[in-house]
Parts: structure tokens; sequence; C-alpha cells
């Protein structure tokens, strides 16, 4: 019984102390001078066993809570249809205006609560994903490492709702999202899903460590591009005469290097929150893999059980000596005038 620890196991070598009840009882010495001249009683034979285990099971569970009994944490296999992604979310200060450039109100939504309230529905209909979390802005930062356990993954993406920086580096943080897969992760089931509102100019060294990665950790690339009113899109080309440079179109220049990385590649560009629902639905439909992921099951204390029980077993004891009589004290039958009625004299 691998499963089963104790926080105190010292305490087990009390347990000889279970054997006490088999020794003696409870109940109070029989009148009778001798229980040959008794007929036998399977009845009464069977209450005694079963008051002395009763008594056994007590002193034993007694113990098995006091050593700490519990179920250690187990790693347990799951197969399911899913993937290993990682969520990579814009945190620039942009994201906190509408698609249509202003303050959110009551009536209208900011882009980061928008993607925040989507990408929380995303993770929840995926129950058989390992999700990590991290965002960008200024610099990257990591929010949640790789994990199965969704309420987690939930409070990492609720947790990405204060005040953006006004950069967005999206090469560093495309770099810390490679980073994040583990060995667990099989090369078949990688995907990284960003969410922006625009691109910036990705340095040289950064471009080089990106195209080493990719080649490193093969994985699936969505960009879902939320496109403010009046911003240039991912396909907007410039027009004769003007610069094509990744400083005057930093979004399209941003998707022609995600494709030169040689890895399947998908952008989605939302003018409003109803298309970034149905991107993030296409995604989840493109991420529906065969997929093996270990789940750790936490561990759980067990020493209320061992405590009930032995609880349950002295009750049944207490409520056995509180029921027993002794012979003599069978109630002598009265007259009808009160007096005491005499007893026979044994034959």
């Amino acid at each position: 019984m691998t499963w089963i620890g104790f926080d105190h196991p010292w305490v087990l070598l009390l347990l000889p102390l279970a054997l006490l009840p088999l020794a003696g009882s409870p109940l109070r010495a029989s009148a009778t001078p001798s229980e040959a001249l008794a007929p036998r009683d399977p009845l009464s034979s069977a209450i005694s066993a079963t008051l002395k285990t009763l008594g056994v099971l007590a002193i034993a569970f007694i113990v098995l809570g006091l050593a700490g009994a519990h179920r250690r944490d187990q790693q347990v296999e799951r197969r399911g249809v899913g993937a290993n992604i990682v969520l990579l979310i814009d945190r620039s200060s942009s994201m906190d205006s509408t698609f249509a450039n202003r303050s959110p109100t009551g009536a209208e939504e900011s882009k980061s609560a928008a993607a925040r309230r989507l990408l929380t529905d995303f993770a929840t209909r995926r129950p058989a994903d390992r999700v990590a979390v991290a965002a960008f802005s200024t610099a990257p930062m990591l929010v949640s490492p790789m994990t199965d356990r969704h309420d987690a993954v939930r409070a990492a993406i609720a947790a990405i709702d204060r005040p953006g920086l006004a950069h967005t580096d999206v090469g560093r943080g495309l770099s810390l999202a490679f980073s994040l897969f583990d060995d667990e992760s099989t090369e078949t089931s990688r995907a990284i899903v960003m969410v922006s509102d625009g691109a910036a100019v990705i340095d040289r060294r950064v471009q080089d460590a990106l195209r080493d990665a990719s080649r490193r950790n093969p994985v699936r690339l969505y960009w879902l591009f939320l496109r403010t009113q009046g911003a240039r899109g991912i396909y907007d080309k410039p027009p004769p005469g003007e610069p094509d440079s990744p400083q005057t179109y930093p979004e399209r220049h941003l998707d022609i290097f995600l494709k030169s990385l040689g890895l399947p590649y998908r952008a989605f560009e939302a003018n409003s929150a109803q298309e970034v629902s149905a991107a993030i639905k296409e995604i989840d439909q493109l991420e529906q893999r065969p997929t093996t992921y270990v789940e750790t099951i936490p561990r759980q204390d067990l020493d209320w059980v061992f405590y009930a029980f032995a609880s349950v077993a002295l009750l049944l004891l207490l409520g056995a000596k509180l029921t027993e009589r002794r012979l003599d004290e069978t109630p002598v039958p009265l007259r009808r005038d009160g007096a005491l009625q005499p007893r026979r004299a044994a034959s």
C-alpha cells in the first residue's frame, strides 16, 4: 500500500495496544459460577466477539489517526484530445482601449478584457490541455508554467488585468513562450497562441534566437491580431513611394518573419470581440489531437476518516455498556398491597 503515508510513523508502534480488548471484556463479570453450567448461546457468543472486534478497531483507528495517515500525491497518466498550449498575451497600454480606440465603458469592453474572457472560455472547454500563460509588454513575464490544473490557468489569465506599459516587445515574448514547453510536451501537440494588438521591430539577435528555438522546439504558431479601428493591419501594403520597412509596417513584417520560421503558422485579424471569439473557436477546432499527459493528484489527509470510524466503534461500545444489566439487578415484583413479593426458593 505505497499510496498511503504517515506524518508520524513512530506512532504505529502503539498498534499492538489494539489487542488489549482480546485479553478482557469491558462488561462486568457474570454472576453465573461457571459458563459450563449455562447452555451454549450462539447469539451471545456473536455479540461478545463483535464487542471485542469493535474494541480492537477503535484503538487501531485512533493510532492510525494519531500517526497522520494520508494518501500520497500520485501521478496518473491520462489520455485525451488536446494540446500543450502557451497563451502569450500582450499587456501593452494600447490593450486597455476598445477596438474603437476609446476608453472602455459599461457598454464596450477593452481588448484586454475581451481577450481574458474569451481565453478563459477557451481553456475551460479543453480539459485535456496542458497550458502555460505568459505576458509581454516592455519585458516578458511568466504568469503560470505548463500545468494541467485548469483552476490555476483560469486564475493566471484573470491576473493579467493590471494597466499595461507603453512598449510591445514581441520578440522576447515569443522567446519566453518557446522556453515554456517541457519534456512532457510531445512535438505533435505543441502550440503557441499569441494575442496582441500590435507589433514592434524585433532585434536581429532575437530573430536568430527565435529561429534556433523554432528548430529545437517545433510548434504550431497562431497570432490573434486585435486590430484597433484606424490602425494598419497585417495585410496592408504601403502605397507606391512609401518605404516598406518594419518601422512603418511592423504588423506586416512580423507576419512575414513568423512565416519565415518554417513552422505551421496561422494569423487571425479580428476587428471586434465577436471576431476574436470566432478565431478562438477555429483554433479550438484545429488543436484537437490525441495527447497523453500526466495528471498529479494531490495529497489527501485521511486522519479524519480513521477518527470517524473510531468514533462509531466507541459509540457502539458505549451503547453496549449502557444496556448491560447484572442478574441480581432483576426487579422484584410487588404484591397488590405494595409489599415485596418474596422470591421463590430455587428447587
